[in-house]
């Protein structure tokens, strides 16, 4: 996903000063060098709080002390974003923010108040990144690891501060701890592609299959059961109607159908009447009018559902067989950049090389037309429905399947009470026994109807596991763990590439990215060792190096993927220069010595990255803080430096420190 950081800025408690504003560019490799103490590794800890984070790790003391507002401008797909949030205190964090979106920001506000909060910047962040609205468990609900994949969790692919840049044991941030750990397990099948917003969809609509089949499956059972036992009572009912008078009596043994066949014939005589009063007439009647009602209702509301339903298919599959067609027309008007490719910059005429103004002008106009037809086509951009079209899918199908059941439910009241007050005006019984044992012989026959051969609820489980079926079909035709491992040899492949180029003891050895284990594995000539195994400094920052531009490299090669397309390292160079141990608290800390062969491993690693950013064409931005100086990394293509942070200069201006003294 294409989103940079342009600057960040730092808003002082003393109004007399302008904010701190620090710029970067977009598309490069951007390094801030400088001595120590003087605020690089608060850098990683700003833009991650504006970002939403749950805690504020920037520094206390001098940082914190001294700014009260804390922000980062991005470039997005939709323009620029200033996102600021205020110092928290004494608290952890705080939820106060401010917010402004503009196609390009050009000023800076002097002093903020909150619009906006973190929770809101959050889900803004998650619909930037066009995040499933579904969880992984298959339900719309936050469920622990199984929640719903957030642009928070994206963190883990855009941050090397200081303590994992160079970690034998911890390769993405944040990961030192279980709850990140496995949440990033989690979503990474989600970010590799392997597992789709449609794909979760569908896992979504099995679970809610698999509900409704066992909530069927115990109502059948439980007829069932029902129906067993009046199979046992059937005999004795079948001798009461004998000893009643309602059937005649029989030498030879009568059979379960035959009798079931007698008593339905009791049901529908009409021999004998049943003395019912004008009062529960009436009652049946208003209670009739009450279910049709009723029944215009719920018939009204689900024809609305099922056309909405309808409406939204159709727009889904209109927008993927739109967006095709602009691919088409796109790809038979790539004319104009082909004329312009194949003209001779020597010579005018690009079919005989004649140099004659008139051609010139004529392919000029020419390929201007031709680029203003291909802008109308759709100027490149891909058409995509919305993430939370998914889940909105799902609600309404969710809700056609309710009122289906509603209306199921009115209709078998209606019919039960139209029986009911057609028997009370066709039939008269002489004797209440006869009246109980008439109506249980009714209840009997209709639950043996209900459970049939061409039973409702039979044929409804039968449908459902149908439905199953063909969804748990559909998810394994899609084969993650297929396309899972596609992903990952692609980005072994890219690492592989990068390594040679690198500081590292083996680099011809193979490596793996291990996503359950969330490290790297290095497949030697005679055994395979984890990233935690491997000794030396310069071994870890490779192949951390490595893995993270690797994984950028596959992300950008994607049509639609959520992460951010920026990478903060801090401190890189460490593992050659390490901070001197055991000294005085009073002491200004000195910049390390460089040795030449240093300065090459670092200079290395410098020109990995430039080639990286270049080769993905702005696309991908990266920033590194370090205390190398100019002369380590200066010169190198797609590098640009900061102003250094050396004599007095800091991320905290010394005037702001001067006048809160």
């Amino acid at each position: 996903m294409y989103f940079q950081i342009r600057g960040i800025v730092l808003w002082p408690r003393d109004e007399r000063f302008e904010p701190r504003k620090l710029k970067f560019k977009l598309g490069k490799v951007n390094v801030i060098s400088g001595a120590s103490r003087t605020g690089k590794s608060a850098v990683i800890p700003i833009i991650d709080y504006c970002l939403g984070s749950s805690t504020c790790s920037i520094p206390v003391n001098t940082i914190r002390k001294y700014c009260e507002w804390f922000g980062i401008v991005v470039a997005t797909p939709r323009g620029e974003m200033l996102l600021a949030r205020k110092e928290p205190g004494s608290q952890r964090s705080t939820e106060e923010m401010f917010l402004l979106e503009a196609d390009v920001i050009n000023k800076i506000p002097g002093r903020l108040t909150k619009n906006t909060t973190a929770g809101a910047v959050r889900r803004l962040l998650d619909d930037l990144a066009n995040l499933s609205k579904l969880d992984f468990s298959g339900g719309e609900e936050a469920a622990g690891f199984e929640g719903r994949p957030s642009f928070r969790d994206l963190a883990a692919f855009t941050f090397q501060p200081q303590n994992v840049v160079a970690n034998p044991d911890v390769l993405f941030f944040k990961t030192n701890t279980y709850e990140h750990r496995e949440k990033l397990r989690k979503i990474f099948p989600y970010v590799l592609g392997a597992v789709t917003p449609a794909l979760m969809a569908a896992q979504f609509e099995l679970n809610r299959t698999r509900q409704i089949l066992r909530r069927k499956e115990r109502e059948l059972k439980e007829a069932q059961n029902v129906s067993a036992q009046w199979i046992a009572e059937l005999t004795a009912k079948f001798s009461e109607a004998q000893e009643l008078g309602l059937v005649p009596s029989f030498e030879e043994e009568v059979s379960r159908e035959q009798m079931i066949e007698h008593l339905e014939e009791i049901v529908t005589r009409t021999d004998v009447s049943l003395k019912v009063s004008m009062s529960t007439i009436s009652s049946a009647l208003l209670e009739l009018e009450s279910l049709e009602r009723e029944e215009r209702e719920v018939s009204r509301e689900l024809t609305t559902l099922r056309h909405r339903l309808e409406e939204m298919n159709r727009m889904r599959v209109g927008v993927q067989q739109y967006d095709q067609a602009l691919s088409l027309q796109r790809g038979r008007l790539q004319l104009s950049s082909w004329l312009g490719s194949h003209a001779d910059h020597d010579a005018d005429c690009p079919m005989c090389g004649s140099h004659t103004d008139s051609a010139k002008l004529k392919l000029r106009a020419l390929s201007q037309r031709l680029g203003e037809v291909e802008v109308m086509a759709g100027g490149g951009k891909n058409l995509e429905v919305p993430a939370a079209f998914d889940r909105e899918l799902q609600r309404v199908t969710a809700e056609v399947g309710t009122m289906t059941e509603r209306l199921k439910s009115v209709q078998v009241r209606k019919r039960a009470l139209t029986g009911r007050s057609k028997e009370a005006k066709e039939q008269q019984f002489s004797a209440k026994q006869t009246e109980r044992f008439i109506g249980n012989v009714e209840s009997s026959l209709k639950l043996h109807r209900r459970l049939g051969s061409d039973s409702e609820l039979l044929e409804e489980v039968r449908l459902l596991k149908e439905a199953m079926q063909a969804l748990e079909r559909s998810l394994r035709e899609q084969d993650v763990e297929a396309r899972k491992n596609r992903a990952l040899r692609i980005i072994n492949g890219n690492a592989a590439k990068l390594l040679p180029d690198l500081d590292v003891e083996n680099p011809g050895d193979p490596i793996s990215l291990e996503i359950n284990d969330l490290t790297i594995k290095v497949h030697g000539s005679d055994r395979d060792d984890y990233l935690s195994e491997i000794g030396s400094g310069s071994n870890w920052l490779s192949y951390h190096l490595a893995a993270l531009l690797a994984l950028h490299q596959f992300y950008l090669s994607q049509q639609h993927s959520p992460v951010p397309a920026f990478l903060v390292l801090d401190q890189p160079s460490q593992v050659y220069f390490p901070k001197r141990v055991g000294s005085r608290s009073d002491e200004v800390e000195e910049d390390p010595a460089f040795r030449d062969e240093d300065v090459e491993a670092i200079r290395k690693a410098f020109e990995v990255m430039g080639s990286v950013v270049l080769a993905e064409k702005g696309s991908l931005q990266l920033i590194v803080l370090d205390h190398a100086p100019g002369e380590v990394w200066g010169g190198i293509e797609g590098i640009v430096g900061l102003p250094e942070w050396r004599n007095g200069t800091k991320l905290v201006p010394v005037e702001w420190l001067v006048s809160g003294a």
